[in-house]
């Protein structure tokens, strides 16, 4: 048996060996770091033997793939803790799995409702367990000798999955008196990785269905290192600081009623003032990238939704209304509608490409469980596309939505990482015509020079996408804009255009959307500016305060020039102190308040206060005015 090292060297095996057995023959250090290995790509135990030729890779505990190891090991510690405390035979066990940097893990415990304020106890036992440093075992057990040891210890739940797997045998791992059905791989020993926290208690159904049982699901996290840990939680504070659910309705932008409008947001005045100048720096983009608006009707026969695909692809996500014995849909999407536009008269070659562009409001039903603020909704408005052209211009239209989406997002100083989307199994087409169709993107961004990732069968239903996700100032990432190449609607509406010759030819048709969600972007603003908003987006820029009620009138003078020079001002001039009005417009996160008093009146001048504290003294108006609008042309990013 042949096992080759990264430095590409080979050892020779007589008989099997573990990927811990290779680190202690390498070094001493290595052994004691280890968290696992990759074999032949695929994540292993250290103490699981290899019997077969592979390539090997020893995974050391701060290398990023061993956070998926130690994770799913602490997900292991956290069950056992629970059922410790709640006793075993009262605890049936969900899932466990890891997620972006952290875990969770799903439970019915009877009688017994889990809250915030048991996590401290949780959480101490876990690092009991892990003193404990128990040795972690994986087992094969045979499907009904598996199924006979789940139903000895009650577990149902563990029951219903063993049944669906479709090999013989099935992987348990054992620390202590726990033992959970489990893939793998783990630590060696639950004393491995010490570093954890348990952050939330949330409900969650059994596998997302309704109509399960709802468990009881606890979110933590764990480092392989304190500073990474307390980094970490500090970003999660900060966070929390940030959350655009609390910010909303506290800087009155938006609220959301869920008792008769769940996943539908409510608008304030000063949240519209937001969304009207997102879709207006939206709208003299798409004029500079040669598109053109249009409106399409926001309900439509059921007959134009079964032709588009949506019917077969997308039924369970669509809202329906009957009328006169004629079903229609509530659209989900705006595609079908740019279509009859292209339908609606003859296509040369010479007029493509053809650009459509819209702000259309689209309804899309998700479960309760997983509406979250404006940033999952069951309403929103897309700044949706469709690029209509030949073969032949593909790769110019994609390479130019590219620089689209480099400019909108240049403005917010995003930057973005991109994922291109291969064919998913449940696809229109055949798979030449995906090819065709994911080469054209490859192309594209190869051409714009712009890294990316393959997302093997992550594609939309009738055609491959590349997915834009861009990072805010914590370095979260959040999937925004998306180019998706379709060669299916075309066919499935007998698409054409007159080709030099006079021929009939195929367009090719393009979906794009570079904000995705205008609400979800205002959502991701919201948060990545912790609702200080740049002065050209702020829906109030400014805010004149008299010192006493004497300067009123000098202040209302004020407030009416920087309204005339289309400045978004109010005038705070309530019989309330100085310090109370200038604290609390700070607490709004105005960018600017101007503050009059004698000294001001006298020299005709203003005193200017940021909301970041920085005091300017004896400005005279018309430079403020200069100043603020110069940031508003220039869309200043701060």
């Amino acid at each position: 048996m042949q096992i080759r090292l990264p430095d590409g060297s080979v050892r020779e095996y007589s008989q099997p060996v573990t990927p811990g057995q290779i680190a202690k023959e390498i070094s001493e250090g290595l052994w004691r770091n280890a968290a696992g290995a990759l074999v032949n790509g695929q994540l292993w135990d250290l103490e699981r033997p290899i019997d077969f030729d592979c390539e090997l890779r020893i995974i050391k505990l701060d290398d990023p793939q061993a956070a998926e190891i130690y994770r799913h090991t602490m997900s292991h510690i956290m069950a056992q803790a629970v059922m410790r405390i709640y006793g075993a035979e009262n605890v049936k066990l969900g899932i466990g799995p890891t997620i972006e940097n952290g875990f969770y893990y799903d439970f019915d415990i009877a009688n017994v409702k889990i809250t915030e304020e048991d996590l401290p106890k949780i959480e101490e036992e876990m690092k009991k367990i892990i003193k404990e440093d128990l040795p972690i075992e994986r087992l094969e057990l045979p499907k009904k000798e598996a199924i006979e040891l789940m139903e000895s210890k009650g577990q149902m739940y563990k029951i219903e999955l063993i049944n669906e797997i479709p090999d013989e045998k099935v992987s348990f791992y054992k620390q202590g008196e726990f033992i959970d059905l489990c893939r793998g791989p783990h630590l060696p020993s639950t004393g491995k990785v010490k570093h954890l926290k348990l952050l939330s208690v949330s409900g969650a159904y059994w596998r997302g269905n309704e109509k399960n049982p709802m468990l009881q699901r606890i979110y933590g996290t764990a480092f392989a290192k304190k500073d990474e840990l307390d980094n970490y939680l500090k970003m999660l504070e900060e966070a929390r600081k940030r959350d655009h659910r609390r910010l909303g309705p506290q800087l009155e932008l938006f609220f959301i009623n869920t008792d008769v409008a769940a996943g539908m947001p409510i608008f304030l005045p000063y949240g519209m003032t937001v969304l009207k100048e997102l879709m207006s720096l939206s709208r003299e983009l798409h004029k500079k990238y040669g598109y053109k608006e249009v409106g399409t009707p926001l309900i439509m026969h059921e007959k134009l939704w079964r032709q588009s695909g949506h019917w077969d692809h997308y039924k369970n996500n669509m809202y329906f209304t009957e009328k006169e014995e004629v079903t229609y849909a509530v659209k989900p999407m705006n595609c079908p509608g740019h279509i009859l536009i292209y339908k609606n008269k003859p296509v040369s070659y010479k007029d493509l490409p053809i650009r459509l562009f819209e702000f259309g409001r689209v309804h899309r039903y998700e479960r309760g469980g997983v509406l979250h603020g404006l940033l999952r909704v069951r309403t929103f408005t897309q700044d949706d596309a469709h690029i209509f052209c030949r073969e032949d211009q593909i790769v110019d239209e994609v390479t130019n939505v590219v620089r689209f989406i480099n400019e909108l997002y240049g403005i917010f100083g995003f930057s973005y990482r991109a994922t291109l989307s291969t064919m998913p199994e449940d696809h229109m087409g055949d798979e030449a015509t995906w090819e065709k169709a994911t080469e054209g993107l490859r192309n594209a961004l190869e051409e714009m020079k712009v890294p990316y990732e393959v997302a093997e069968g992550e594609g939309a239903f009738y055609g491959p996408k590349i997915d834009f996700h861009v990072r805010d100032v914590l370095g979260r990432e959040w999937q925004c804009a998306t180019i998706q190449m379709d060669f299916q609607m075309p066919e499935r509406f007998d698409l054409t255009y007159k080709d030099s010759d006079g021929n009939e030819r195929r367009p090719v048709m393009i979906h794009r959307a570079l904000y995705g969600s205008i609400e979800r972007f205002f959502g991701i603003l919201i948060e990545h500016y912790a609702g200080a908003f740049p002065t050209w987006l702020a829906p109030v820029q400014a805010v004149v305060i008299p010192v006493s009620e004497k300067f009123s009138e000098y202040a209302k003078n004020i407030y009416q020039t920087l309204d005339e020079n289309d400045i978004r001002v109010e005038l705070d001039d309530r019989n309330e102190t100085l310090s109370y009005r200038i604290r609390e417009n700070q607490m709004r996160k105005v960018p600017y308040m101007i503050i009059v008093g004698e000294k001001e009146k006298e020299s005709e001048t203003i005193s200017v206060r940021t909301r970041e504290g920085k005091d300017t003294h004896g400005i005279k108006i018309n430079d403020f005015i200069e100043t603020v609008l110069n940031e508003i042309r220039k869309r200043v990013n701060k």
